[in-house]
């Protein structure tokens, strides 16, 4: 997805893997040298050693990752090498990009038993090439004290974003190298549509907002919570319990909110898939139903900052508190994603940069 939280925010926490999921089975035993599965993925992917270790103890294999990139580099670089494949399995596709890895015809079909625990409105594709694994909804997030103390009624939707009263309060990424800022950019396309998303963000160019390039300066440096002027910041639904979870002294309440009323986030879904051409396709299919599994699904949240899509999956008592998941995210299908995303951002660059 695309997109991402980054570890510029939060100091990622070893969590250990606790007996929440259903017992593992026992180890193969390791009569011979260990098979080799090697993993292509983006360069935010992220999971507990103990649990990479988990899996090749039950199949005697060495799980080897291969960075790739962001989303965009990683997914070019499987292209590019299709007729070779440079891994058995790739990781981190997401719905931006999906249509374009379907089109290339990188992926084997697997019907993982693991997808009768996973919700329908996360596979996206019916003959199960990419297979769903987690996601996360990119909002807009607002400091609480800021509004408290000027008496400011926080914005309760994209529209509201334009109005005198939020001028020079928000700060936004770009979205040709942003993530985040490509999906909220799809959000304004999805409820403003082709014909009024530019007229939008004209709007807000009037209004003042502030463009950066990457979440880390929005967040980090331009965001009031962090020492900046701007209240309101394109961030992740999952913020504002991050922020709990990674208090320098314990918070007795939250100090960010999301805004998720209808249209006003996102969803990033992210798929894995078996690359065409694997030598072991049953490992393959092990590793799939794995990173499906609670074992894995669990982990997630804590390592990448994304959330699962298995619904037997627990969450920690802090998300299951604080966590406001959208319940209608603004949707675009995947293959009008992949017909006009380059022109999307061309039109928005000229417009909103120049």
């Amino acid at each position: 997805m695309k997109k991402r939280m980054i570890a510029a925010l939060f100091v990622v926490a070893l969590i250990l893997i606790t007996s929440c999921g259903p017992a593992a089975p026992s180890p193969v035993p390791a009569t011979s040298a260990p098979t080799e599965l090697t993993v292509m993925t983006h360069d935010s992917f992220a999971v507990s050693e103990a649990v990479i270790q988990a899996f090749e103890a039950q199949n005697n294999v060495k799980v080897k990752f291969l960075s790739a990139g962001d989303t965009g580099t990683a997914l070019n670089k499987a292209i590019l090498s299709k007729n070779a494949p440079l891994a058995d399995v790739f990781y981190g596709v997401d719905n931006t990009f999906l249509s374009r890895a379907l089109q290339e015809d990188l992926f084997e079909p697997y019907t993982s038993p693991m997808l009768d625990k996973i919700p329908v409105e996360f596979q996206l594709d019916s003959q199960n090439r990419a297979l769903p694994v987690d996601y996360g909804d990119v909002c807009l997030n607002y400091d609480i004290a800021y509004f408290e103390n000027h008496n400011l009624t926080p914005p309760q939707n994209l529209s509201d974003l334009v109005k005198p009263e939020y001028r020079d309060l928000l700060v936004v990424q770009n979205p040709a190298t942003s993530s985040p800022g490509l999906a909220f950019l799809l959000a304004t396309v999805s409820v403003f549509g082709q014909d009024g998303y530019l007229t939008f963000w004209q709007r807000l160019k009037d209004n003042n907002v502030l463009v950066v390039n990457d979440w880390s300066s929005a967040y980090n440096s331009e965001f009031t919570r962090y020492g900046g002027t701007r209240p309101i910041v394109v961030s992740y639904s999952s913020s504002p319990p991050f922020e709990m979870i990674y208090a320098e002294k314990p918070l007795e309440k939250l100090t960010t909110a999301a805004i998720t009323s209808d249209g006003s986030c996102f969803r990033q879904i992210e798929f894995v898939g078996i690359l065409k051409g694997t030598p072991d396709r049953a490992l393959a299919e092990k590793w799939i139903d794995f990173m499906l599994s609670t074992v894995f699904q669990e982990d997630m949240p804590m390592q990448m900052y994304v959330f699962p899509v298995n619904s037997e999956a627990k969450l920690s008592e802090t998300f299951q508190k604080y966590l406001v998941n959208p319940e209608k995210p603004a949707q675009l299908d995947p293959e009008a994603i992949a017909a006009n995303r380059d022109a999307w951002i061309a039109a928005w660059t000229e417009l909103v940069l120049h």
